[in-house]
Parts: structure tokens; sequence; C-alpha cells
């Protein structure tokens, strides 16, 4: 039985469908995607499956190859450390933004979302974990003030959702503890407004979780 429920535009939703295929790793790296094949299964017309498709390269999670098809981007070293360097910067300068300028209702709204990610862990619900860790960077957005970072940051953000999952199938409950560890120190830093620490704490952040999604890489790659 299908469980595919449209809430969104149909569009969207079969862009969502795909992007949570490809990040719980049931479209594995390198896989072709047939769109025709995809359309009898969500019962949808090849067109949509195609607008789709063309919404999952913007956030590169596919790459469409000229007369070949289009296949899910290659989860590589270069990938990766490419995606890390990229978001640290990014956050970086939206977190001292954010440091500087923070009001009680930013630092409610941390805190809550850092409690359930703890409920979150808890119960083991890696789904629910992640979604509530794409709300909160949402949340310590607020003062990004940039139009261009913060579309980048939305387009990068499903391929940092795969590699948090790649992490999570070698070693569940250690990713969710680095995870709340790092949000820890995150909040107090910025309850400090101390933006050189919380500079750091991204920085070391953003290194271990590249070097602990390259390691469940090679894992994998050596079971195969």
């Amino acid at each position: 039985m299908n469980d595919f429920k449209p809430r969104e535009t149909l569009t969207e939703q079969v862009a969502q469908h795909i992007e949570n295929l490809i990040a719980f790793g049931q479209f594995a790296s390198g896989e072709r995607i047939y769109e025709s094949a995809m359309a009898k299964q969500l019962d949808v017309s090849h067109g949509c499956v195609r607008e789709a498709l063309l919404l999952l390269e913007k956030r590169h999670l596919v790459r469409n190859v000229p007369r070949r098809g289009t296949f899910v981007t290659e989860l590589d070293e270069y990938f990766v450390r490419s995606l890390y360097e990229v978001l640290r910067l990014y956050l970086t300068h939206t977190g001292a933004n954010l440091a500087r300028r923070w009001q009680p209702e930013d630092m409610e709204k941390l805190e809550s979302l850092y409690q359930d990610m703890k409920e979150a862990a808890a119960k083991g619900d890696l789904a629910g974990f992640l979604t509530l860790g794409i709300e909160y960077t949402q949340a310590s957005l607020t003062y990004a003030d940039n139009y261009f970072i913060l579309e980048a940051i939305k387009d990068l953000w499903p391929s940092a959702r795969r590699c948090t999952f790649a992490t999570f199938r070698q070693s569940n409950h250690q990713v969710l503890e680095d995870n709340l560890e790092h949000m820890r120190a995150s909040i107090e830093a910025i309850r400090a407004r101390d933006e050189a620490a919380l500079a750091d704490i991204l920085e070391r952040y953003a290194r271990h979780q590249c070097e602990q999604v390259l390691k469940s890489l090679q894992a994998v790659e050596k079971a195969g």
C-alpha cells in the first residue's frame, strides 16, 4: 500500500518523498532514479516527478546527466568536506548575529527545542530528532539578515540531514549525544553573547561531524 499523502503542492510533496528516500538511504549514493517508475509508484504524472527532481537538484541531492538520466549525488569525501566547510562559514556568521542581538523569546525557543530533542533522543526517534534539528537551525537563523545565506542554508540542509543519518546507521546513540552536547554548548555561548566561543564550538563541531560522516561512509564501503 502506498503511504504517500500529499499535504502541500504535489510537486513539493513528491520532492519531499524522494528527499526522504535519499536521506534515509533507500536510494544509494550514485543510484539512478527512474522517472517513470517513480511516477507510477506515487500515481503522479511524469511532469510532476521531473519538476520534483529539478527541486532536488537545486538542493544538491541529485544530478541530471544529459541523455543518461537523474542520479543520486555521490556522497564522497569531496562532497562531505565541502558541505561542512560551507555550513561552518554560514552558521558562524549567523551565530555571531544571534549572539549579539538575541531577545528572551529567542532563548526560550532554543531551550524548548533542546528539551524536545533530548526527549526524541531518549526515545530513539531519529526522524523526530532530525525534524527538530531543522527547527533549531531555523530558530538560530532569526538574525541572519542575509537573503543569500538563508537560501543557501535551506538548500544545503537536506544534504546535512542525509549525512547525519549516514552516521546514525553506524552509531545512533553517539550521534544523538554529540548533537545534544553541541547544542548545549552553543546555547550557553549564545546566552553569554560570546561570539568567539560560539565560533570555536561551531568549527569544532563541523570538523567532528565531517570526520564522523567520512568514517561511516568508509565502514559502509568496507562492508560492501
